[in-house]
């Protein structure tokens, strides 16, 4: 699947969608100049871009392409969420630029085993699932979670002993009611 770019309602961000393990372009809406500085930050998080594809060091996943567009290589769940992009042109900061990233993943389990999903992000705010056709909130940040068959621990979200009915879509929703993760369970039932 290719990443998916549209813009969020009534806003000026953009949502951006990749798969786990694949690469995302976030990107920048400004026309080729000489662009002096690249900000980008996730939180209170400023993350470090590399000039280029290629470059050492612990961020060579997060790149620079183009005039400002920024690559993020091999995804990961915890890369999901709201990024800010702010772009320096002759030490002027230009407008800011909003993105959400949306991670999708796919993950099969067989019935009876443990599954483990790691979307407790710092930004996670509730965890819902379709597995009964519905929306249903499985986890919520004020109150922890809605079964006795799941916990909560070290940002995973666990469900012990998989059963046919837990499979399904699994989604994970910031406080602004972003949707910052989508996992599809199946299960290999035997």
């Amino acid at each position: 699947m290719s990443p998916v770019h549209k813009s969020v309602t009534g806003n000026s961000a953009v949502l951006v969608t990749g798969e786990k393990g694949g690469n995302v372009t976030l990107p920048c809406k400004f026309e080729a100049r000489q662009i002096s500085v690249i900000v980008l930050s996730s939180g209170s998080k400023n993350i470090l871009v590399c000039g280029s594809e290629g470059c050492d060091g612990e961020n060579s996943r997060v790149f620079k392409e183009g005039a400002c567009d920024i690559v993020i290589k091999d995804l990961r769940l915890s890369d999901a969420g709201k990024y800010i992009l702010n772009v320096y042109h002759n030490n002027d900061q230009l407008e800011p630029q909003t993105k959400y990233l949306h991670i999708q993943d796919e993950i099969s389990v067989k019935t009876g085993d443990q599954l483990k999903l790691p979307v407790l992000l710092a930004s996670t705010d509730k965890v819902e699932t379709n597995s009964s056709g519905k929306w249903k909130e499985v986890w919520r940040r004020d109150h922890g979670v809605q079964s006795d068959r799941m916990n909560d621990r070290d940002g995973n979200l666990t469900i012990n002993e998989f059963m046919d009915s837990d499979a399904g879509t699994y989604r994970v929703l910031d406080s602004e009611g972003e949707v910052l993760i989508t996992v599809t369970v199946t299960g290999n039932f035997i």
